[in-house]
C-alpha cells in the first residue's frame, strides 16, 4: 500500500531577492541548495542573466512593486541588495505586507544611511571615531581644511548606490585640497579624518535582542595590486575568518555598546562594522546593515543551516546558528573587466571562455548569454569567485585556480589577496 506524504510536508522557505548579478546568483544558489525556493525581484538595468539561473525573475518594467508576487508565490522573506529599496514607491507597502525583510528597517537603517548620524551614535556610547565635518559646499570645504590641516576620507554624506560622490580616499592634505576641486557637492561632503589603511571589519546578526558575531573580515577595496590605485566602487577580493567568539575585538569594542540603541530601534538584521586600528585602537570608519555582497556568498555557506539563520532574523527571533567546522577561512576574488575601475571607459560586449570544469564557486555579474549560447562579458565586474576551506592557504590556492579558469580580453584580477591587511588591524 502506498502512502502519499506529499500532501503533509512542509513547503520550502520561499526567498525573494531584491538585486541583480553575484549577489543574486551567490545568495540564490547557496539558499536553494540549503532548502529553499529563490526567485529574484530586479533592482538594476544589468546582470539579469545570472539570477535567471537560479529560479524565476521579475522586471520592473512588467511588475512595477515586488509586493504583489509575494501572494502567488507564498515568499517568506526578501533579501535586499542595497539600502535603496527603502526610497521605492513600493517600500511602505512592502514594510505592510507582513512579510520578512532580512535588513532593518526605519529608524534603525540611519546608522548606514547617514554617516554623521552614525558618528553621533558613536560618540553617544564611547565608540572611537575618527573626527569628522560635514560640509554643503567647497568654500565651506576648504574653510574646514584650512582650520584643520590633515587628511580626509571624502564620503557622501547620504549611503546610497548612486551617491554623487563615492569613497575618496586621501592620505596628504594636497590630496585633500586637490579633491575638493573634482568632488560633487550636491548632497555636500562627508569629510573623516583619514587614519591609515591597518583596516578590518566584523559582521554580525542581531536578532531577538542579542547580538551573534559571525566572521572578521578584509575587503580588498583598492583597484590593483599592492594597495594601488583608486578605491573600487566594491571590493575586488575579500576574506573572512569564522570569528562567532570575536577573537580581535572587533564586536566588543564598537558593536556591543551599541545593544541599548539596537533595542531601543527593535534593530534586527545584519550590521557590520568597518574599522581602523590606530594606536592600539580599533575606530569605526562605518557602519553597513547588509550582509555583504562578497562576504555574504560565504557567511550563509560556512552556516549549517542559512535559511533558518535569515529567516529567523527577519522575524527577530532568537538564533541557534551552528557552523561547518571543515570551512572555517573564506576568500572572494572578482573579475573585472573592460575598464574597470574607471567606469567612464565602456567596452566592447566580449567573448567569455571557461577553461573546463570549474573548480570551485562562480558567480556572474555583468555577463550575458549570446545568441549561440555563449557567455559574453557586458560590463565592469565580470563575476566573482570564492573559495572556503579550513585553512586560509587551502582557501586562497582554490580561489586562485578556479578564476584562472575565466578568460575575457582586457580582464583582470587582483594576484596579492590576502598577503597584506592580514591579520586584521595590520596593512
Amino acid at each position: 500500500m502506498q502512502h502519499n506524504v506529499s500532501a503533509s510536508a512542509p513547503a520550502a522557505p520561499a526567498v525573494l531577492i531584491l538585486g541583480v548579478g553575484s549577489f543574486a546568483h551567490s545568495l540564490g544558489t547557496t539558499l536553494t541548495a540549503a532548502g529553499a525556493s529563490v526567485s529574484t525581484y530586479l533592482t538594476r538595468p544589468y546582470g539579469h542573466f545570472a539570477p535567471s539561473l537560479v529560479g524565476p525573475t521579475f522586471l520592473p518594467e512588467a511588475h512595477p512593486s515586488p509586493v504583489p508576487l509575494f501572494g502567488p508565490n507564498g515568499i517568506d522573506v526578501v533579501i535586499p541588495q542595497s539600502i535603496d529599496w527603502a526610497q521605492q514607491p513600493w517600500a511602505a507597502d512592502l514594510l505592510r505586507s507582513g512579510v520578512g525583510i532580512f535588513s532593518p528597517t526605519g529608524e534603525a537603517m540611519r546608522i548606514e544611511r547617514e554617516r554623521d548620524f552614525a558618528r553621533e551614535l558613536c560618540t553617544r556610547f564611547g565608540i572611537p571615531f575618527p573626527r569628522s565635518f560635514v560640509a554643503a559646499n567647497r568654500l565651506e570645504a576648504e574653510k574646514i581644511l584650512a582650520a584643520h590641516p590633515q587628511p580626509y576620507v571624502l564620503k557622501n554624506p547620504l549611503c546610497s548606490p548612486t551617491s554623487p560622490i563615492h569613497t575618496v580616499m586621501c592620505e596628504t592634505v594636497e590630496d585633500t585640497r586637490a579633491w575638493l576641486r573634482q568632488v560633487d557637492f550636491a548632497e555636500g561632503v562627508f569629510m573623516q579624518e583619514y587614519l591609515g589603511r591597518a583596516e578590518a571589519g566584523h559582521i554580525v546578526l542581531v536578532s531577538g535582542g542579542e547580538i551573534h558575531s559571525l566572521v572578521t573580515n578584509q575587503e580588498y577595496k583598492y583597484a590593483f595590486d599592492g594597495n594601488q590605485g583608486i578605491v573600487a566602487g566594491a571590493p575586488l577580493g575579500g576574506l573572512v575568518e569564522r570569528d562567532e567568539h570575536d577573537q580581535y575585538g572587533l564586536a566588543r569594542e564598537l558593536i556591543h555598546p551599541l545593544q541599548p540603541w539596537l533595542r531601543e530601534v527593535n534593530y534586527h538584521g545584519p550590521l557590520q562594522v568597518t574599522a581602523i586600528r590606530r594606536d592600539g585602537r580599533w575606530h569605526v570608519i562605518e557602519y553597513n546593515i547588509r550582509i555583504g555582497v562578497t562576504s555574504g556568498p560565504m557567511i550563509l555557506k560556512m552556516l549549517q543551516d542559512p535559511v533558518a539563520a535569515v529567516l529567523g532574523t527577519a522575524r527577530n527571533e532568537k538564533l541557534a546558528l551552528g557552523f561547518h567546522d571543515d570551512l572555517r577561512f573564506g576568500c572572494s576574488l572578482t573579475l573585472a573587466g573592460y575598464g574597470y575601475p574607471f567606469t567612464q571607459v565602456r567596452g566592447p560586449r566580449l567573448p567569455l571562455t571557461v577553461n573546463g570544469p570549474l573548480a570551485g564557486n562562480v558567480w556572474w555579474n555583468e555577463v550575458d548569454c549570446g545568441a549561440d549560447g555563449g557567455l559574453l562579458a557586458a560590463g565592469h565586474r565580470i563575476a566573482d569567485v570564492i573559495a572556503l576551506a579550513p585553512m586560509l592557504p587551502a582557501a586562497l590556492e582554490h580561489a586562485y585556480a578556479t578564476i584562472r579558469q575565466l578568460r575575457v580580453v582586457g580582464s583582470y584580477y587582483r594576484t596579492d589577496v590576502g598577503r597584506s591587511l592580514w591579520p586584521p588591524g595590520t596593512f
